[in-house]
Protein backbone atom coordinates (compact mmCIF):
# COMPACT_ATOMS: atom_id res chain seq x y z
CA UNK A 1 0.00 0.00 0.00
CA UNK A 2 0.72 3.47 -0.29
CA UNK A 3 3.62 5.03 2.10
CA UNK A 4 1.78 8.43 2.07
CA UNK A 5 0.60 8.55 5.91
CA UNK A 6 4.76 8.05 6.38
CA UNK A 7 5.96 10.49 3.72
CA UNK A 8 4.01 13.30 4.32
CA UNK A 9 4.99 14.02 7.60
CA UNK A 10 8.09 16.42 7.33
CA UNK A 11 11.44 14.91 8.31
CA UNK A 12 15.04 15.89 9.01
CA UNK A 13 16.16 17.05 5.88
CA UNK A 14 19.11 14.77 4.26
CA UNK A 15 21.19 17.85 3.37
CA UNK A 16 23.93 18.06 5.61
CA UNK A 17 24.77 21.95 5.91
CA UNK A 18 28.16 22.91 6.80
CA UNK A 19 26.95 26.19 7.98
CA UNK A 20 24.42 28.51 7.72
CA UNK A 21 26.55 30.53 4.74
CA UNK A 22 26.25 27.84 2.73
CA UNK A 23 22.70 27.29 2.88
CA UNK A 24 21.86 30.92 2.14
CA UNK A 25 23.78 30.90 -0.77
CA UNK A 26 22.14 27.84 -2.30
CA UNK A 27 18.87 29.63 -1.62
CA UNK A 28 20.24 33.03 -3.85
CA UNK A 29 21.15 30.49 -6.83
CA UNK A 30 17.99 28.35 -6.64
CA UNK A 31 14.22 28.70 -6.09
CA UNK A 32 13.61 25.33 -4.94
CA UNK A 33 16.37 22.57 -3.40
CA UNK A 34 15.68 18.80 -3.66
CA UNK A 35 17.55 15.83 -2.35
CA UNK A 36 16.46 12.64 -3.29
CA UNK A 37 17.52 9.32 -1.38
CA UNK A 38 17.33 6.74 -3.97
CA UNK A 39 17.70 3.55 -1.22
CA UNK A 40 14.85 4.45 0.83
CA UNK A 41 12.88 6.48 -1.73
CA UNK A 42 12.66 9.73 0.35
CA UNK A 43 12.96 12.92 -1.39
CA UNK A 44 13.32 16.32 0.83
CA UNK A 45 12.11 19.64 -0.79
CA UNK A 46 12.80 23.00 1.14
CA UNK A 47 10.33 25.65 1.84
CA UNK A 48 11.36 27.93 -0.90
CA UNK A 49 10.59 24.56 -3.06
CA UNK A 50 6.75 24.66 -2.03
CA UNK A 51 6.69 28.64 -1.79
CA UNK A 52 7.64 28.78 -5.55
CA UNK A 53 4.70 26.60 -6.13
CA UNK A 54 2.50 28.23 -3.79
CA UNK A 55 1.85 25.26 -1.29
CA UNK A 56 1.69 24.78 2.48
CA UNK A 57 5.60 24.02 3.35
CA UNK A 58 5.85 20.30 4.31
CA UNK A 59 2.46 19.49 2.70
CA UNK A 60 3.08 16.97 -0.11
CA UNK A 61 4.00 13.37 -0.13
CA UNK A 62 8.08 13.67 0.04
CA UNK A 63 8.49 10.87 -2.54
CA UNK A 64 9.27 10.72 -6.38
CA UNK A 65 5.30 10.89 -6.99
CA UNK A 66 4.87 14.28 -6.23
CA UNK A 67 7.49 15.57 -8.41
CA UNK A 68 5.86 13.13 -11.17
CA UNK A 69 2.58 14.62 -10.54
CA UNK A 70 3.09 18.35 -10.62
CA UNK A 71 5.04 17.94 -14.29
CA UNK A 72 3.02 19.22 -17.10
CA UNK A 73 1.64 15.91 -19.22
CA UNK A 74 2.70 17.45 -22.67
CA UNK A 75 6.25 17.59 -20.76
CA UNK A 76 6.36 14.68 -18.82
CA UNK A 77 8.04 11.56 -21.42
CA UNK A 78 10.64 14.72 -22.49
CA UNK A 79 11.37 14.78 -18.44
CA UNK A 80 11.89 11.30 -17.76
CA UNK A 81 13.87 10.73 -20.97
CA UNK A 82 16.42 13.41 -19.93
CA UNK A 83 16.63 12.26 -16.26
CA UNK A 84 16.95 8.31 -17.79
CA UNK A 85 19.60 9.81 -19.47
CA UNK A 86 21.68 11.37 -16.91
CA UNK A 87 20.83 8.16 -14.12
CA UNK A 88 22.06 5.86 -16.75
CA UNK A 89 25.10 7.09 -17.90
CA UNK A 90 23.96 8.40 -21.13
CA UNK A 91 24.63 11.80 -20.83
CA UNK A 92 26.90 13.66 -18.39
CA UNK A 93 24.55 16.22 -16.78
CA UNK A 94 20.85 16.82 -15.76
CA UNK A 95 19.68 20.05 -16.88
CA UNK A 96 16.03 20.56 -18.17
CA UNK A 97 12.84 23.10 -18.76
CA UNK A 98 9.53 22.31 -17.73
CA UNK A 99 6.42 23.53 -16.49
CA UNK A 100 5.37 22.56 -13.10
CA UNK A 101 1.55 22.14 -11.47
CA UNK A 102 1.10 24.98 -8.77
CA UNK A 103 -1.51 24.52 -5.91
CA UNK A 104 -4.07 27.13 -7.53
CA UNK A 105 -4.18 24.70 -10.65
CA UNK A 106 -2.01 26.99 -13.26
CA UNK A 107 1.83 25.60 -14.45
CA UNK A 108 4.67 27.69 -13.88
CA UNK A 109 7.93 27.43 -15.84
CA UNK A 110 10.77 26.13 -13.87
CA UNK A 111 14.31 24.81 -14.55
CA UNK A 112 15.58 21.45 -13.12
CA UNK A 113 19.35 20.84 -12.65
CA UNK A 114 20.55 17.95 -11.03
CA UNK A 115 23.71 15.73 -9.83
CA UNK A 116 24.33 12.23 -8.04
CA UNK A 117 26.40 12.76 -5.92
CA UNK A 118 26.42 8.84 -4.29
CA UNK A 119 25.60 5.90 -5.46
CA UNK A 120 25.37 2.28 -4.37
CA UNK A 121 28.33 -0.66 -4.86
CA UNK A 122 26.53 -1.85 -7.93
CA UNK A 123 26.72 1.34 -9.57
CA UNK A 124 22.97 2.49 -8.81
CA UNK A 125 22.11 5.89 -7.46
CA UNK A 126 22.59 6.33 -4.10
CA UNK A 127 21.65 9.53 -3.49
CA UNK A 128 20.62 12.75 -6.01
CA UNK A 129 20.64 16.68 -5.44
CA UNK A 130 19.19 19.16 -7.47
CA UNK A 131 17.94 22.38 -7.66
CA UNK A 132 14.54 24.25 -9.22
CA UNK A 133 15.07 27.53 -11.08
CA UNK A 134 11.96 29.60 -11.81
CA UNK A 135 11.99 31.04 -15.21
CA UNK A 136 8.56 31.91 -15.75
CA UNK A 137 9.23 35.65 -16.38
CA UNK A 138 11.40 34.79 -19.25
CA UNK A 139 9.49 31.93 -20.75
CA UNK A 140 6.77 34.20 -21.02
CA UNK A 141 8.37 37.28 -21.64
CA UNK A 142 9.94 35.51 -24.59
CA UNK A 143 6.59 34.07 -25.87
CA UNK A 144 4.93 38.04 -25.80
CA UNK A 145 7.92 38.96 -28.11
CA UNK A 146 7.51 36.37 -30.66
CA UNK A 147 3.49 37.37 -31.17
CA UNK A 148 4.46 40.57 -31.34
CA UNK A 149 7.05 40.04 -34.05
CA UNK A 150 5.09 37.91 -36.08
CA UNK A 151 3.53 40.70 -38.13
CA UNK A 152 2.38 36.94 -40.06
CA UNK A 153 0.42 35.95 -37.24
CA UNK A 154 -1.32 39.02 -37.18
CA UNK A 155 -2.74 38.73 -40.72
CA UNK A 156 -3.85 35.06 -40.67
CA UNK A 157 -5.02 35.41 -36.71
CA UNK A 158 -8.83 34.78 -37.79
CA UNK A 159 -7.80 31.95 -39.94
CA UNK A 160 -5.59 30.46 -37.55
CA UNK A 161 -8.93 30.33 -34.83
CA UNK A 162 -10.89 28.45 -37.26
CA UNK A 163 -8.23 26.11 -37.82
CA UNK A 164 -7.40 25.87 -34.29
CA UNK A 165 -11.37 25.52 -33.46
CA UNK A 166 -11.18 22.16 -35.90
CA UNK A 167 -7.97 20.77 -34.49
CA UNK A 168 -9.90 20.92 -31.09
CA UNK A 169 -13.15 18.63 -32.64
CA UNK A 170 -10.71 16.41 -34.24
CA UNK A 171 -8.56 16.00 -31.32
CA UNK A 172 -11.51 15.60 -28.80
CA UNK A 173 -12.70 13.02 -31.44
CA UNK A 174 -8.82 11.43 -30.93
CA UNK A 175 -8.51 11.08 -27.19
CA UNK A 176 -13.03 10.03 -27.74
CA UNK A 177 -11.64 7.34 -29.78
CA UNK A 178 -8.76 6.40 -27.56
CA UNK A 179 -10.74 5.81 -24.59
CA UNK A 180 -12.84 3.61 -26.72
CA UNK A 181 -9.96 1.01 -27.93
CA UNK A 182 -9.06 1.21 -23.89
CA UNK A 183 -12.46 0.50 -22.29
CA UNK A 184 -13.79 -3.10 -21.51
CA UNK A 185 -17.43 -2.48 -23.86
CA UNK A 186 -19.52 -4.67 -21.00
CA UNK A 187 -17.61 -3.10 -17.90
CA UNK A 188 -16.24 0.29 -18.85
CA UNK A 189 -12.96 -0.91 -17.06
CA UNK A 190 -9.70 -1.35 -18.76
CA UNK A 191 -9.19 -3.77 -21.33
CA UNK A 192 -6.15 -5.91 -22.24
CA UNK A 193 -5.06 -3.25 -24.30
CA UNK A 194 -4.84 -0.55 -21.47
CA UNK A 195 -3.53 -3.34 -18.84
CA UNK A 196 -0.79 -4.14 -21.03
CA UNK A 197 0.28 -0.23 -21.96
CA UNK A 198 -0.11 0.59 -18.32
CA UNK A 199 1.83 -2.61 -16.89
CA UNK A 200 4.90 -1.99 -19.30
CA UNK A 201 4.78 1.70 -17.95
CA UNK A 202 4.41 0.71 -14.41
CA UNK A 203 7.03 -1.68 -14.92
CA UNK A 204 9.28 0.70 -16.40
CA UNK A 205 9.03 3.29 -13.71
CA UNK A 206 9.30 0.54 -10.91
CA UNK A 207 12.67 -0.24 -12.49
CA UNK A 208 13.92 3.66 -12.25
CA UNK A 209 13.02 4.30 -9.16
CA UNK A 210 13.31 1.06 -7.72
CA UNK A 211 9.86 0.83 -6.10
CA UNK A 212 7.50 -2.24 -5.53
CA UNK A 213 4.57 -3.23 -7.72
CA UNK A 214 2.40 -6.00 -7.38
CA UNK A 215 -0.84 -7.72 -9.31
CA UNK A 216 -3.52 -9.60 -8.44
CA UNK A 217 -5.24 -11.65 -11.02
CA UNK A 218 -8.67 -13.31 -10.31
CA UNK A 219 -10.84 -15.61 -12.32
CA UNK A 220 -14.32 -16.62 -11.35
CA UNK A 221 -14.98 -19.86 -10.34
CA UNK A 222 -17.50 -21.99 -12.53
CA UNK A 223 -19.10 -19.01 -13.94
CA UNK A 224 -19.66 -20.94 -17.38
CA UNK A 225 -22.57 -23.25 -16.21
CA UNK A 226 -23.76 -20.25 -14.96
CA UNK A 227 -24.56 -18.80 -18.50
CA UNK A 228 -25.18 -22.14 -19.83
CA UNK A 229 -28.27 -22.21 -17.16
CA UNK A 230 -29.49 -18.77 -16.62
CA UNK A 231 -28.43 -16.91 -19.98
CA UNK A 232 -25.44 -14.41 -20.77
CA UNK A 233 -27.43 -11.22 -19.90
CA UNK A 234 -27.72 -12.86 -16.63
CA UNK A 235 -23.98 -13.56 -16.89
CA UNK A 236 -23.41 -10.25 -17.90
CA UNK A 237 -25.20 -8.44 -14.90
CA UNK A 238 -23.12 -10.75 -12.53
CA UNK A 239 -20.13 -9.01 -14.30
CA UNK A 240 -20.99 -5.82 -14.14
CA UNK A 241 -22.00 -6.07 -9.93
CA UNK A 242 -18.70 -8.11 -9.68
CA UNK A 243 -16.69 -5.32 -11.08
CA UNK A 244 -18.29 -2.63 -8.94
CA UNK A 245 -17.66 -4.41 -6.22
CA UNK A 246 -14.07 -5.02 -6.47
CA UNK A 247 -13.67 -1.16 -7.80
CA UNK A 248 -15.22 -0.24 -4.27
CA UNK A 249 -12.38 -1.97 -3.06
CA UNK A 250 -9.57 -0.16 -4.97
CA UNK A 251 -7.84 3.39 -4.55
CA UNK A 252 -7.73 5.50 -7.21
CA UNK A 253 -3.39 4.67 -8.19
CA UNK A 254 -4.84 0.97 -8.80
CA UNK A 255 -5.70 -0.30 -11.88
CA UNK A 256 -8.57 -2.96 -12.41
CA UNK A 257 -8.41 -4.44 -16.00
CA UNK A 258 -10.53 -7.21 -18.02
CA UNK A 259 -7.95 -9.89 -18.88
CA UNK A 260 -10.32 -12.09 -20.06
CA UNK A 261 -14.32 -13.25 -20.66
CA UNK A 262 -14.43 -13.48 -16.21
CA UNK A 263 -10.51 -12.97 -15.66
CA UNK A 264 -9.65 -9.59 -13.99
CA UNK A 265 -6.11 -7.60 -13.03
CA UNK A 266 -5.45 -5.29 -10.19
CA UNK A 267 -2.12 -3.15 -10.93
CA UNK A 268 -1.13 -2.12 -7.33
CA UNK A 269 1.61 0.34 -7.88
CA UNK A 270 4.27 0.75 -5.02
CA UNK A 271 2.59 -1.93 -3.22
CA UNK A 272 4.55 -5.38 -1.83
CA UNK A 273 3.20 -8.85 -2.08
CA UNK A 274 1.66 -8.80 1.76
CA UNK A 275 -0.40 -5.49 0.69
CA UNK A 276 -1.14 -7.11 -2.42
CA UNK A 277 -2.72 -9.86 -0.26
CA UNK A 278 -4.35 -8.23 2.03
CA UNK A 279 -6.32 -6.27 -0.92
CA UNK A 280 -6.85 -9.86 -2.32
CA UNK A 281 -8.88 -11.00 0.63
CA UNK A 282 -10.81 -7.43 1.18
CA UNK A 283 -12.22 -8.38 -2.77
CA UNK A 284 -12.96 -11.80 -1.56
CA UNK A 285 -15.02 -10.62 1.46
CA UNK A 286 -16.77 -8.20 -0.48
CA UNK A 287 -17.61 -10.75 -3.15
CA UNK A 288 -19.19 -12.74 -0.37
CA UNK A 289 -21.80 -10.03 -0.01
CA UNK A 290 -22.87 -10.89 -3.95
CA UNK A 291 -26.45 -12.27 -4.78
CA UNK A 292 -26.32 -15.74 -5.69
CA UNK A 293 -27.42 -16.75 -9.18
CA UNK A 294 -30.14 -19.16 -8.60
CA UNK A 295 -28.10 -22.16 -6.89
CA UNK A 296 -24.59 -20.22 -7.46
CA UNK A 297 -22.82 -17.90 -5.20
CA UNK A 298 -20.19 -15.99 -6.76
CA UNK A 299 -16.05 -16.68 -6.19
CA UNK A 300 -13.26 -15.83 -7.22
CA UNK A 301 -9.63 -17.55 -7.18
CA UNK A 302 -6.86 -15.16 -7.23
CA UNK A 303 -2.89 -15.06 -8.15
CA UNK A 304 -0.84 -12.78 -6.59
CA UNK A 305 2.66 -11.56 -6.98
CA UNK A 306 5.33 -8.98 -6.43
CA UNK A 307 7.99 -8.17 -9.20
CA UNK A 308 11.06 -9.20 -8.77
CA UNK A 309 14.39 -7.32 -9.78
CA UNK A 310 14.87 -7.18 -13.62
CA UNK A 311 11.44 -8.60 -14.41
CA UNK A 312 9.43 -7.03 -17.41
CA UNK A 313 5.81 -7.39 -17.96
CA UNK A 314 5.00 -10.60 -19.64
CA UNK A 315 7.12 -12.68 -17.38
CA UNK A 316 5.06 -11.00 -14.04
CA UNK A 317 2.10 -11.98 -15.65
CA UNK A 318 3.15 -15.15 -16.27
CA UNK A 319 4.02 -15.66 -13.05
CA UNK A 320 0.91 -14.59 -11.81
CA UNK A 321 -1.36 -16.57 -13.65
CA UNK A 322 0.65 -19.78 -12.65
CA UNK A 323 -0.33 -18.24 -9.09
CA UNK A 324 -3.90 -18.55 -9.93
CA UNK A 325 -3.61 -21.50 -11.22
CA UNK A 326 -2.54 -22.99 -8.08
CA UNK A 327 -5.55 -21.46 -6.24
CA UNK A 328 -7.83 -23.28 -8.97
CA UNK A 329 -6.25 -26.72 -7.94
CA UNK A 330 -5.92 -26.07 -4.84
CA UNK A 331 -9.80 -26.37 -4.43
CA UNK A 332 -11.12 -22.31 -5.91
CA UNK A 333 -12.26 -19.55 -3.78
CA UNK A 334 -8.60 -19.61 -2.48
CA UNK A 335 -5.51 -16.66 -2.60
CA UNK A 336 -2.17 -18.04 -4.20
CA UNK A 337 1.18 -16.77 -4.12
Amino acid sequence: MSKASESAAPKAPFIAFEDAQLQTLLDLISDGIWDWNANSGYVYRNPGWYKMLGYASHSLDNSVFTWESIIHPEDYPRVMAHFEAYITGQSDQYRVQYRCKCQDGSYLWIEDSGHIIARNPDGAVARMLGAHRNIDASKRLLQQLQQQNSSLEALVAERTQELSWVNQQLQRQLDENRDLTERDTLTLIANRYRLEKVLQQECERARRFRQSLSLIVMDLDDFKPINDRYGHARGDSALIDLVARIRSCLRDTELLARWGGDEFVVVLVDASLADAHRLAITIRQALEQAPAIGEHQLTMSYGVVERQEGEDQQHLLARADQALYRAKAAGKDRIAE
